[in-house]
């Protein structure tokens, strides 16, 4: 979906076509910051099992038919297990660019976790690395980062999310904070009851100026979809003293 200025509501939404899109599952998009790269999951054959990373990129970044046909990630990112959820980063401290991404690969911590990978000077992500902090004995997952790398969210049903209508944890969208990029993450804390509920929230996405949260919920009550609807939360943006 487009639209002509921050300002202006969402345009109707384009299917990407079939180079993108196709008779299997295709989801969880994420543009590079310049606009050229696409990174999505999915579980079209010829992967390594389950779900897989890919990456698609165009020469003209207003042009949503320009994808060219989409790449595996590879066997340095890729398993026989799941990966889903790719989020780009540029540090402009350090000038790295990174992946996070969510897996169940053997060697977690359990269920899924966050990874990280760093690209390499032969343009290829190295082998990934389980973000200690971020994971947990539970699901972790949809990670996105903000504009500076000082604040992740993500989803997941840890110890302290919200319990939903049988009594046990829902998934809740979580966030950590660090001071700089080089630095850990701090423990994340559940986002709390103004964006979660007691059902089913996922996939946050921050805005390049950190004052929108866009999110899935599910079945909340003005929902137009039985399942999952988009829904956006503003806050507004501290300055000096504040």
């Amino acid at each position: 979906s487009q639209r002509s200025s921050a300002d202006d509501p969402w345009g109707i939404p384009q299917n990407l076509g079939p180079t993108i899109n196709g008779p299997f599952d295709d989801t969880a998009p994420a543009v590079s910051l310049d606009g050229h790269t696409l990174y999505f999951t999915s579980n079209r054959p010829g992967g390594y099992g389950g779900n897989d990373l890919y990456v698609s990129r165009r020469h003209n970044k207003r042009d949503y038919q320009d994808w060219r046909t989409p790449q595996n990630l590879g066997g340095a990112i890729n398993t026989d297990a799941n990966e889903a959820y790719a989020m780009p980063f540029e540090d402009d401290e350090s000038g790295e660019i990174s992946l996070y991404f969510s897996s169940d690969r053997l060697g977690g911590l359990g269920g899924d976790d966050i990874y990280i990978s760093t690209l390499q000077p032969d343009e290829k992500f190295g082998p990934p690395v389980l973000v200690e902090e971020l994971s947990s004995f539970f699901v972790d997952k949809h990670p996105n980062i903000r504009r500076d790398g000082l604040e992740i969210f993500m989803m997941s049903n840890r110890p302290g999310s919200i319990l939903n209508l049988q009594g046990t944890p829902s998934n809740d969208i979580w966030v950590s904070t660090r001071a700089s990029t080089s630095d850990p993450w701090s423990l994340p804390v559940n986002a709390g009851p103004v964006i979660n509920t007691a059902r089913h929230d996922g996939h946050p996405a921050i805005s390049f100026d950190g004052t929108e949260l866009y999110f899935f919920s599910a079945q909340r009550p003005t929902n137009i979809s039985p399942k999952f609807d988009i829904w956006v939360a503003t806050r507004t943006k501290l300055h000096g003293s504040d």
